[in-house]
């Protein structure tokens, strides 16, 4: 009969749970590090509900969001309107639905531009640094002097405003601070060791660039662009609200803001100024939660 050895360390290999157990994913931590921030978590869930119902107002709304029905303006929250009307007889949910689209367009799209023009610029003058980052960021410093508010309403009054002028008009004035923030993480990564070896084997800069320093600084750029979508809102309803921004009849919630504000709305309709007021408080709110979400999930000092 053959016999077989008996090792006892193997037994103890197996009866030992640390050494069975595989470390966390870079995943795996992200989320736990993000779900462990419970307002993060509630601003994601309120804000895939606010995105999804605006990507499907079509479907969702009971009414064309240009439809008027001068009998009955301005009537109370009912089962018909169920946010009541505003003073040409519109219905206040579905232009809500109508107007988070335009809001989070204008929001999103404007970030994207802001993200490629401040990307770029951040990370030329980080990987560069020498005149190439003194004249660039002279430049920085030179928009951010100029008063953000003065300068998009210049420009808008200059040119008709319309959601595809008001996005490029946000992308060129937001760009800065990703800028600044892309250029320190430029200057700190461009020291490290496998960028050292790259340039030492002959990998080209731009390779370099877009290649191995910027997937290592996406972290911020990520909670940078989170943070900024809630201000670009915040800008965008306030020109909205000074009549500078998205024209009527194409409702946003800054215009519907603008509106409320009537003499006459206000005495027959107090309720219609707080909705869109709200949906703006709220998302921007919550994308400044996932923003703090996603700050302390990237954080590599964080536990």
């Amino acid at each position: 009969m053959a016999q077989t050895n008996y090792d006892p360390t193997m037994n103890n290999l197996n009866m030992n749970p640390e050494i069975k157990e595989k470390p966390e994913t870079l995943t795996k931590i992200f989320f736990r590090k993000f779900t462990r921030n419970k307002l993060a978590v509630f601003g994601a869930i309120v804000l895939a509900i606010i995105i999804l119902s605006a990507i499907l107002a079509p479907l969702i709304a009971p009414y064309n969001p240009g439809t008027t029905d001068l009998a009955n303006k301005l009537a109370p929250p009912s089962s018909e309107n169920w946010l009541g009307t505003d003073r040409f007889g519109r219905d206040i949910f579905t232009r809500l639905l109508f107007g988070g689209r335009i809001s989070l367009l204008v929001g999103f799209g404007s970030v994207a531009g802001a993200l490629l023009i401040g990307t770029t610029i951040g990370a030329i003058a980080g990987y560069y640094g020498g005149m190439i980052d003194s004249v660039l960021m002279r430049f920085v410093d030179v928009i951010i002097s100029i008063p953000t508010i003065f300068l998009l309403i210049t420009i808008v009054t200059i040119f008709q405003p319309s959601v595809d002028k008001l996005i490029l008009i946000f992308a060129i004035t937001s760009w800065t601070t990703t800028a600044r923030m892309v250029r320190g993480e430029f200057l700190s990564l461009r020291t490290r060791e496998f960028v050292l070896a790259s340039r030492t084997i002959g990998t080209s800069p731009v390779k370099i660039i877009f290649s191995h320093i910027l997937p290592n600084a996406m972290g911020p750029i990520v909670v940078t662009a989170t943070l900024l979508v809630g201000t670009v809102i915040l800008s965008e309803a306030a020109l909205s609200y000074l009549g500078l921004g998205v024209q009527p009849p194409t409702p946003s919630w800054g215009n519907m803001l603008e509106d409320a504000q009537n003499f006459t709305v206000l005495l027959k309709a107090p309720w219609y100024a707080a909705f869109p007021g709200l949906m703006i408080l709220i998302t921007v709110l919550c994308f400044n939660f996932v923003g703090d979400g996603l700050r302390d999930a990237l954080d590599p000092k964080g536990d």
